[in-house]
């Protein structure tokens, strides 16, 4: 099974409350730039914006 290496698997952070939770991938060729979502957080019971970190393995 072919390897793809463009993609990285990166963590979401909750911007408001600091919970580190959404492990996802993203294709770093297409998007360089940090990821930024809109996305519910059930620490913080609402919709917060998630940023991306590195996932600590």
């Amino acid at each position: 099974m072919a390897k793809n290496e463009n993609r990285q698997f990166v963590g979401l952070k909750c911007s408001r409350c600091g919970k580190l939770i959404r492990p996802t991938s993203k294709n770093k060729k297409n998007t360089p730039d940090k990821l930024e979502m809109k996305k519910y957080c059930p620490n913080c019971r609402q919709a917060t914006i998630f940023k991306e970190t590195k996932l600590g393995k």
